[in-house]
């Protein structure tokens, strides 16, 4: 009996595409192909015998061969153009055979690489064939015939078919189209033309145009002119006799462009000079001057209405008498007009308009007249400026000036130059003030011509005035006493002016004279003597006031100002105020008590005799008796006791006192009022206002049922109340100091334990996991204090969350020990057993806070786990001890280059049985923070980085892979395993003897396999030089490849590369651990057709047969080696 198995197949990929009989022979599972899977298969065959008695003891023989597939590509792709997009430029006018662009394709079946032949399948345009020509075998696109870009347009799209030479495998001649597009660049080789444009335009050289003389702006001649070369740059101008009065728009244009001629010179449009011009446009390309085109265009002119109507001369006088009667005639003129259509038809206006409220000019007959009586005013304007404007039937105007000069009348009244006159006068001096007026009559006439006067009143007597000059004069010294106090020292004067006119007119003006008092009178008290009483205790209280007056009219003189001379020992203040009543006009001394004096009752004196003086500004001086009465009052604080602190447990709600505030009073009569000052929390250590508690007028303290007391917010409230004798007659009515009141707040258990929010994410990996391992932790507090606020952690359920998020229950696996963290209690979450490795998915582990009340509240952790699929095996070329030494820095090392949790489960020596006893085995997860774990493919990459290749290799990492894992099914029989333990000890035992006896002869063959391979290297003779890549099949050189040292086609490669696995990059040395060797020679190199190929024809020998029959004649029966490698290149 034999047993035949593919142990591993290269690549992984095609390990299910093959399968093999008992016979040996190799079957497809499954079709091939060259291009999207792989051109070449690598099988590592397996077969072993049915066991048998060696030595009394059973052993099973088995050796291992290396199967060659090669796969042979056929004809199922279509061909490639290469380079795309095509895009070339060509000129217009380009001779014939000119190669405008050459396109390429390739076969796609790199096996075989048919010929392409190429040709011009379709077009934008319909004469494409007779343009272009294409190579069949070149693909060289060449001008056929002329080309003309104005007749086939800017651009040209052909589209090109490359063609494959033989069959594909469905019968057809694969094929592929692409798209050429051909620019066509423009040559200039066509003169601008004109056309003319009305409906449609047409070719064209002469042009007509009618306009009215002197007319303006553009002529409509309906003219375009065009270049049909693609962005033709085009210049016009003007020729011809009449070239300066026009001018051509625009001056130049690209491709095409409407024209029109613009009026330069309207002088020159005259009809009665010329009734027709001409002139010719010319267009010129301005990349060749000698392509240009002209055409001449006609303008007739048309008659106008052009000459205005004339005054002659142009400026006029006339006179007339201010405030005229309307209607009154003041000139009467006209203007001629040259036109014979404007004779007598002239219309006769005023301007400007601002002149007609003044006067008036009839239209028909050019007749000015007074409009306005009242508005004609010499002493407003004495001249008048109009002007006279004539239009004819095509209004057409002229004008001429009319000065109007008004004849003076007496119609002003005199005016003083200022409204009034206002003069001071001190008392006892004589007063002289000149009055000034004008008249704005005509100057140096009777109607201005002045006389000054006075007006009777009181005390005009006292003054004259000059008629002439209108100097004002006081008759003598003037008294302020004399006059009326009332007046303030006022004297009020109305002059009068007058002029000579018939009739005359006059105006009066009013002097104000001001007499300035001086200090000639000594104050006088109005009582003989005064009598007050005052209350004790009342530190600057208001006693009385005594009254004085100085006769003096002025406020400077006849202030007065009091002082205490005597009897006040100190106790009394005066203050001075000025004061009037009916028939009396002063000062007021109120007296009040110095305001750092506090009378008493009980002291000596208490009764005061003071002499007060009075004195104004000059020291005039008079003196008056003033006697004090003091009288007693109540004049004694509250003052609080000594409160005790108060007790209340949080969330009270206790509607009675909790607490009352008492004060003393030692008067005899008093009423005392409470009031609070402030209430303050203590919370967090500090206090701030708060409104826990109230206080009403009688000194209870409740608690203020719109506030909840809450002993984890605030656990004090300190209160601050004043108290008020309402009674209070002298000093402060209220405390000195302010009654404080502690209220305590006790704890209950009223808070719920609340967990704190974390961004952490939980992973486990399942292999690592035993009891007692920490896979996650959670963080929670409570608000309450003291005993209340301890918390007890709990696991109360744990479900799984498999890939496909379907949610089953599990036992409890998990475990919470709870433990402090300063303020914090932390809930760490054990592992009770060893975790399930086969379950890919989450925990959902749900954990429970409780406190010694019973409240608690849970929360739900996700625990992400790692299956045995993402293991991933190191190999360090460094003992044991040394990478246990170095695992920190290697530890760093992976992190810094994966950016990942490195989580190792594994570290150990290689079997005895490597060929590298000293190399170390390390087994380890890399996980990203958010759960996901990292594939070995992932790994190998960021690892194999320049900067983080060079500090792994230096700490001895020679080797990334994956590890097999090997889903374990359940054991129903486990226990009867149990029972034949001892069996298998006993078969262990003669196993390991025959190892041990065979050893010796294992190494001898190994040297032996050794030297032949040294012995091969030393002979080849197409090995390529260079340095061999660690871990691959290839040279770093292309082609040289370390199992055959022959020169192989890139297209024929292994399929080593990058773009396979990386699992296929393992050297073939990396088979030979653990090999029997056999004296059977190799399995000879097989040939696979791809699916679709025929099975004849085949004509292809593969060099790694050619290369395994070279084998068989050295004489090596242990197997073959790559001679390249060594057991190191892991």
């Amino acid at each position: 009996m034999c047993l035949k198995t593919f142990p591993k197949v290269i690549p992984v990929k095609g390990k299910n595409l093959f399968s093999i009989m008992p016979n040996g022979q190799v079957r497809l599972n499954g079709r091939l192909n060259y291009t999207s899977l792989s051109p070449f298969y690598q099988l590592k065959i397996n077969a072993s015998d049915g066991g048998g008695m060696l030595n009394g003891t059973h052993v099973i023989q088995s050796n291992v061969a290396l199967a060659f597939i090669t796969v042979l590509d056929v004809a199922d792709l279509d061909p490639r153009f290469l380079g795309l997009p095509y895009r070339a430029p060509l000129e217009e006018g380009s001779p014939v055979g000119t190669v405008v662009f050459t396109v390429e394709a390739l076969d796609q079946d790199t096996g075989i690489s048919n010929k392409i032949l190429f040709s011009i399948e379709n077009s934008t345009n319909s004469r494409a064939a007779e343009l272009f020509n294409i190579s069949e075998y070149g693909g060289v696109i060449s001008v056929k015939s002329e080309i003309d870009r104005e007749a086939i347009g800017d651009s040209i799209t052909l589209t090109v078919k490359a063609l494959e030479d033989n069959l594909n495998t469905h019968g057809n001649q694969a094929f592929a189209l692409a798209d050429v597009q051909i620019s066509i660049l423009d040559r200039n080789d066509n003169k601008p033309e004109f056309e003319i444009c009305k409906d449609e335009c047409a070719p064209e050289s002469n042009f007509t145009a009618e306009i009215f003389e002197h007319s303006t702006g553009t002529i409509l001649i309906n003219m375009r002119v065009k270049d049909i070369d693609k962005d033709g740059e085009i210049e016009l101008m003007l020729q011809g006799a009449d070239e300066d009065v026009f001018s051509v728009t625009p001056s130049f244009a690209i491709s095409e462009s409407a024209v029109q001629l613009v009026v330069k010179n309207t002088q020159k449009l005259d009809y009665e000079e010329k009734e027709e011009m001409v002139v010719q446009v010319v267009a010129i390309d301005r990349s060749n001057s000698t392509l240009r085109s002209t055409a001449t265009v006609v303008i007739t002119l048309k008659d106008t209405n052009d000459n205005s109507p004339k005054f002659k001369p142009d400026t006029y006088e006339a006179s007339v008498q201010e405030h005229s009667t309307a209607g009154t005639f003041v000139a009467n003129i006209t203007a001629e007009d040259r036109d014979k259509m404007d004779k007598g038809k002239l219309t006769y206006t005023l301007l400007p308009d601002s002149m007609l409220k003044y006067f008036e000019l009839r239209p028909g007959t050019g007749v000015v007249c007074v409009k306005n009586s009242t508005l004609i005013d010499r002493e407003v304007g004495s001249q008048y400026s109009v002007t006279l404007q004539a239009r004819d039937t095509d209004n057409n105007t002229g004008t001429a000036v009319l000065e109007i000069t008004l004849i003076d009348i007496n119609d002003q009244t005199p005016v003083f130059n200022r409204e009034s006159y206002t003069v001071l006068v001190k008392e006892g001096e004589q007063l002289e003030l000149t009055i000034q007026a004008t008249d704005a009559d005509e100057p140096e006439t009777n109607n201005s011509r002045l006389a000054f006067g006075i007006a009777s009143g009181p005390y005009s007597d006292n003054f004259t005035i000059d008629s002439r000059t209108g100097v004002l004069r006081s008759k003598g010294p003037l008294d302020r006493e004399a006059l009326d106090p009332a007046l303030q020292g006022r004297v009020e004067l109305n002059v009068t002016a007058t002029d000579q006119g018939s009739p005359p007119r006059f105006t009066t003006v009013k002097v104000i004279v001001n007499v300035e008092d001086t200090n000639d009178n000594p104050p006088e008290f109005k009582e003989a003597s005064y009598e007050f009483s005052v209350a004790e205790g009342l530190k600057g209280t208001f006693v009385g006031s005594v009254r004085a007056e100085d006769l003096d009219q002025s406020t400077v003189f006849n202030r007065i100002s009091f002082s205490i001379v005597a009897g006040s020992f100190g106790s009394f203040i005066v203050r001075p105020f000025a004061d009037a009543g009916e028939g009396w006009a002063g000062y007021r001394g109120d007296i009040y008590v110095d305001p750092d004096i506090e009378l008493d009752y009980e002291s000596v004196p208490n009764n005061f005799t003071l002499r007060l003086e009075a004195a104004n500004l000059a020291q005039g001086t008079a003196d008056v008796t003033v006697r004090i009465k003091v009288l007693d009052v109540n004049d004694e604080r509250p003052e609080f006791g000594q409160l005790e602190a108060v007790t209340l447990k949080e969330n009270t709600t206790w509607a009675g006192a909790v607490g009352w505030f008492a004060a003393t009073d030692r008067d005899g009569t008093h009423s005392l009022v409470y009031e609070l000052q402030s209430t303050k929390c203590r919370c967090s250590g500090t206090l701030q206002p708060c409104s826990w508690v109230l206080l009403n007028s009688s000194g209870e303290v409740t608690v203020n049922a719109k506030e909840t007391l809450d002993y984890e917010q605030c656990d004090q409230v300190v209160v601050k109340a004043r108290v008020v004798d309402v009674f209070t007659q002298k000093g402060e009515n209220d405390s000195a100091a302010p009654g404080v009141m502690v209220i305590n707040i006790e704890d209950i258990n009223d808070n719920t334990p609340e967990f704190i929010a974390s961004d952490s994410v939980f992973v486990v990996v399942s292999e690592s996991a035993s009891k007692g391992t920490s896979v996650a932790g959670v963080t929670a507090v409570d608000r309450d204090s003291g005993i209340n606020r301890q918390i007890t952690f709990k696991v109360v359920e744990v479900r799984f969350q498999d890939s496909d998020n379907q949610i089953s229950s599990k036992r409890t696996i998990f475990e919470a020990v709870t433990t402090q963290q300063k303020e914090d209690y932390v809930g760490i979450i054990q592992s009770m057993e060893e975790l399930d490795t086969t379950l890919k998915g989450k925990y959902l582990v749900t954990v429970a806070a409780t406190d010694p009340g019973g409240l608690s509240s849970s929360t739900v952790l996700e625990i992400f786990t790692i299956d045995k699929s993402f293991k991933i095996e190191l190999r360090f070329a460094s003992p044991l001890e040394e990478v246990t030494n170095n695992l920190g820095k290697i530890t760093v090392a992976l992190t810094a280059a994966t950016k990942a949790m490195v989580e190792i489960v594994a570290l150990k020596p290689e079997t005895e049985d490597t060929r590298a006893p000293e190399n170390t085995l390390m087994e380890a997860y890399f996980v990203y923070s958010n759960g996901t774990a990292i594939s070995s493919e992932a790994v190998e990459k960021m690892l194999s980085k320049p900067e983080h290749f060079v500090s792994l290799g230096q700490l001895g990492l020679t080797y990334i892979g994956d590890v097999a894992v090997e889903d374990q099914a359940p054991d129903p029989i486990r226990y009867i395993l149990l029972g034949i333990v001892g069996g298998l000890i006993i078969v262990l035992t003669v196993l390991a003897t025959s190892m041990i006896c065979t050893r010796r002869s294992y190494r001898t063959k190994l040297k032996a396999a050794k030297a032949l391979n040294s012995a091969s290297m030393a002979v080849t003779e197409n090995q390529k030089s260079g340095p061999v890549v660690p871990g691959t099949n290839k040279y770093t050189m292309e082609g040289a490849n370390p199992v055959l040292n022959l020169n192989i086609d890139t297209v024929t490669d292994l399929g080593f590369d990058e773009e396979h696995s990386n699992t296929d990059r393992v050297s073939l040395n990396s088979w030979d651990y653990n090999m029997d060797l056999s004296d059977k020679d190799a399995l000879p190199m097989m040939m696979i057709r791809e699916e679709d190929e025929e099975s004849e024809g085949a004509g292809y020998t593969e060099p790694l047969g050619a290369a395994l029959a070279e084998h068989r004649v050295v004489e090596f029966s242990r197997g073959f080696d790559n001679p390249s490698l060594s057991t190191t290149d892991l």
